[in-house]
């Protein structure tokens, strides 16, 4: 069996808004005498749109409904509907992640992002998804080689670690084209909060190409640092973003350098210094000339678009395949996701944990993320599934399970639960301050997203 997806990725950024129509393939890999065993199989891109600089309200605030005007615009070049969606991703990144920010795209974009495609921000998720729609997970896989990708935008750096394909760490820091902002003229319009310290440059001041170097030069230094090229300071965890709550380190041994964002740009070629309002350029050159390029480094498959095609294309998994449901509407969107560790699972106490835990939670619906089982029999399962039933009271159940038992423990609780939604999946595992978006189903599986929203309030 072959189903094919809809995707659509849309990245409102610091500096340019872009979306791209994906189409994804899922198929099922196993014999037919074997549990089905799904896989998406293929990801094409079929639409690009042109990279539009992000619409703002003055300053730095984005303008939602002109967002909304674009993509609107966008579906209609790309010849679809916004009924034909099935799954996909708006990542919201940089500076233009605000919380003000944020709040206006997801406003403007409720009732238009088709039925699947969700609203995302965080530094975890965009670094990986930057990573894998760059290439540069793919890079480290066929050459085997440890990768520290570096998405450079307008208003942050996302930073992925990879290990022979695998994102093992991220990072991100407050490094950027767009942190300062100059007219034709060369004045300043505009300085970034996180520049106010470490700058004496200010807004009407027209700064000389060497003092834009200074900052360029001192923002370089924080990647360097972050590559493991110069020796550490205080810079780099001043530039560190709130999110980022652990020190940023690489581990010993060669490590290759791949870039994408819109700054790689800047790194191949030589471009004006004025011709983006912003010290973008001159960041590239100062890059160029860093000890992050004297090593081993390339650039993405994909620079600036690596964002946008990373929520297009590699935003989406899938459950496993022995999963349970009866009575749930799909597809369901940012439900909270909260995580129990094993030692909570296996207490005498995990009733009342799920239900205080659940009485704190602002929505009514909430995803209960616990580990499970290996080889579960029906004495555990149906100890599990009493503790679970006891704690969720009248609520419906959204469960996700590290193990392969599902099925087992979605038909155990549906006897004891009467007539209230359930939906158990097997196979997922969550990173701090999750949510869940769960798809109609594809065979016997559930196409999700987990994803990290990350609202900053810095001004």
């Amino acid at each position: 069996m072959t189903d094919r997806l809809l995707s659509v990725g849309l990245d409102v950024g610091t500096t340019t808004t872009q979306m791209i129509l994906s189409s994804i393939m899922v198929q099922n890999q196993a014999s037919g005498f074997a549990v089905p065993e799904m896989a998406i199989t293929q990801r094409q891109i079929l639409y690009k749109s042109p990279v539009h600089f992000t619409p703002l309200k003055g300053g730095s605030l984005v303008d939602g409904e002109a967002i909304r005007t674009l993509v609107k615009q966008e579906y209609a070049n790309a010849g679809i509907d916004r009924q034909q969606v099935d799954t996909g991703a708006i990542i919201i990144t940089g500076e233009t992640s605000r919380k003000e920010n944020a709040s206006a795209v997801l406003q403007a974009l409720s009732d238009y992002a088709g039925e699947f495609v969700v609203a995302t921000a965080g530094p975890d998720l965009e670094s990986i998804l930057a990573a894998k729609g760059a290439g540069a997970a793919e890079y480290s896989e066929k050459t085997g080689k440890t990768v520290l990708h570096m998405d450079i935008g307008g208003g942050t750096s996302n930073l992925s670690l990879l290990q022979e394909g695998k994102v093992v760490r991220t990072g991100c820091l407050n490094v950027g084209g767009r942190l300062l902002k100059l007219d034709q003229e060369g004045a300043v319009t505009y300085v970034s909060p996180v520049l106010k310290e470490l700058t004496s440059i200010q807004m009407g001041d027209k700064p000389t190409k060497e003092q834009l170097a200074q900052v360029a030069k001192m923002l370089c230094s924080a990647l360097e640092m972050a590559a493991g090229r110069i020796p550490e300071t205080p810079l780099l965890q001043q530039l560190s973003t709130q999110e980022v709550q652990t020190a940023w380190k690489v581990p010993e041994g060669p490590v290759t350098v791949s870039f994408s964002g819109g700054v790689a740009d800047c790194i191949a070629q030589d471009i004006p210094f004025l011709q983006f309002g912003d010290i973008g350029p001159i960041l590239g050159k100062t890059i160029r000339e860093s000890s992050l390029c004297s090593g081993d480094y390339v650039l993405g498959r994909e620079t600036i678009r690596a964002t946008v095609i990373g929520a297009g294309c590699h935003s989406t998994q899938l459950s496993g395949s022995t999963v349970f449901s009866r009575g749930v509407v799909l597809p369901k969107k940012n439900l909270p996701v909260l995580a129990f560790s094993k030692w909570e699972q296996e207490s005498a106490d995990f009733s009342r944990l799920i239900a205080d835990r659940l009485a704190m939670c602002d929505s009514l619906d909430a995803v209960l993320a616990i580990e499970g089982y290996e080889s579960p029999d029906y004495r555990q399962v149906s100890a599990l599934a009493e503790k679970i039933a006891q704690g969720v009271g009248d609520r419906p159940v959204y469960l996700c399970i590290q193990t392969d038992m599902a099925k087992a423990l979605g038909q155990r609780l549906s006897l004891m639960l009467g007539e209230r939604p359930c939906i158990c999946l097997d196979r997922l595992k969550f990173p701090p301050e999750s949510y869940l978006d769960i798809g109609a189903p594809v065979g016997p599986c559930f196409p999700v997203i987990i994803k990290t929203l990350v609202l900053s309030n810095t001004q």
